[in-house]
């Protein structure tokens, strides 16, 4: 494995708990007294984690969650909270089958899948060894891996920062570099491997289609105010098309993902950076454009959608988000982030505050926020990445706000207890 490689998957894995309290030291679930929802605790071990927000963790079945734990990756049964330890070892989770419910995994440069209920694994397909990296995906029907790389044969042409900006910055840095990247795809059935697309930006974020196996969505990383960020191609290249063009300078987007019926693109928007905030939609078959306008205090670093489409959530922003920060970097006073876990119910509506999209063909609306969990104790080096149940009824997050990492899920409806 390359050293970048390996670099990329151990920083992935999350594995490191914050405090090694005993299970019992902590609460197991609670009203939370400022909202009045009922929290309840998952995991058993500190250093568990849920996935990444866009990440599919739940079983075909949707009766089971998927998360990591230091020993591995192990099933949550979200109707009697057991846990089953289904794959020891460091590993780095891709994606629970949306027709298998397996769960794909990443071991020594190879796609694995592990049988949820048996156990069983097999390994699924090598990484090419020219284009080994983490971020991998598997696409609706499981019929191919879709990856990302650096391309070894290609030299990187470097990109000049707009003046009044340098690259002294991590992400400037990398984005500036230039090196080539490529998108591949391997087909389970026969491993062959097809490059589907080229380019000289920093790709990043791969995720694919819930619903449509030919759907593949990547973003241009960086700094959000210098790249077009999110885009859509098929699995044979064709059909690359941006989400979202800029409507102005210092606009930002970013954090995408695909509705729960892979028909809609949803993402975080700003126009511009740290002033107006919304929560952007971008129908994939009409090109049609809805934007849902939040508060500044309700701005989350991650937003989810429910299964049925009806409800958002947000897992809040720390003191050194944007929402907390003003177009040229400076905190707050007084504070504008809130640490919460947020539901949202949208509402369209031609009314809304401020500015409105320059494309008057854009569907307005606005969120109204609910919330459901305190964070105020949340270190959000940590993010909580929210991800509804199945059902609908729950929203899932990780948290530090005990000391160690931990699985939790706040109940929707509110308590009467």
């Amino acid at each position: 494995m390359r050293k970048s490689a390996r670099a990329g998957l151990l920083l992935t894995v999350l594995f490191v708990s914050r405090s090694v309290a005993a299970p019992d030291e902590l609460p197991s679930k609670w009203i939370d007294p400022a909202t009045g929802h009922r929290v309840v605790r998952l995991s058993r071990e500190g250093g568990s984690t849920s996935f990444y927000f866009h990440q599919n963790a739940y079983s075909a079945d949707g009766t089971k969650l998927v998360i990591t734990t230091p020993h591995g990756l192990s099933t949550i049964d979200l109707s009697t909270r057991q846990i089953d330890e289904v794959v020891s070892g460091r590993v780095r989770p891709l994606v629970t089958g949306r027709k298998s419910g397996d769960i794909y995994y990443l071991r020594d440069d190879a796609v694995w899948a592990a049988k949820l209920d048996t156990h069983e694994t097999r390994k699924v397909a090598s990484l090419p060894e020219r284009l080994q990296s983490s971020n991998v995906v598997v696409n609706a029907d499981e019929t191919l891996i879709v990856g990302l790389a650096v391309d070894p044969d290609c030299e990187a042409v470097p990109k000049t920062p707009p003046r009044g900006q340098d690259d002294s910055d991590r992400l400037r840095s990398r984005w500036s570099a230039g090196l080539p990247m490529v998108i591949y795809t391997i087909d389970i059935a026969s491993g062959q491997t097809s490059i589907i697309h080229h380019s000289h930006d920093w790709l990043n974020h791969l995720q694919c289609s819930p619903t449509d196996p030919r759907q593949v969505m990547f973003c241009h990383e960086g700094p959000w105010n210098l790249v077009d960020r999110t885009w859509l191609i098929e699995t044979d290249g064709s059909d690359l098309r941006q989400v979202h063009p800029r409507t102005m300078d210092m606009e930002i987007a970013g954090h995408e993902f695909f509705s729960a019926d892979g028909k809609t693109v949803w993402y975080d928007l700003q126009t511009p950076r740290s002033a107006a905030f919304w929560l952007a939609g971008y129908d994939i078959e009409t090109g049609t454009r809805t934007w849902y306008q939040l508060a500044r205090n309700e701005w989350s670093v991650h937003y989810n959608a429910s299964p049925d489409g009806t409800l958002f959530a947000g897992d809040g922003g720390g003191p050194k988000s944007v929402a907390n920060q003003t177009a040229d970097r400076q905190p707050l006073d007084p504070p504008g982030n809130g640490q919460w876990i947020y539901l949202f119910r949208p509402e369209l509506s031609e009314s809304i505050a401020g500015p409105k999209p320059v494309d008057p063909a854009v569907k307005t609306g606005v969120l109204h926020a609910e919330r459901l969990v305190d964070l105020s104790r949340h270190n959000y080096s940590l993010e909580p990445n929210v991800t509804f149940t199945p059902d609908g009824k729950w929203v899932v997050f990780r948290s530090n706000m005990h000391g160690p990492t931990h699985v939790y899920a706040v109940e929707i409806a509110r308590s009467e207890n």
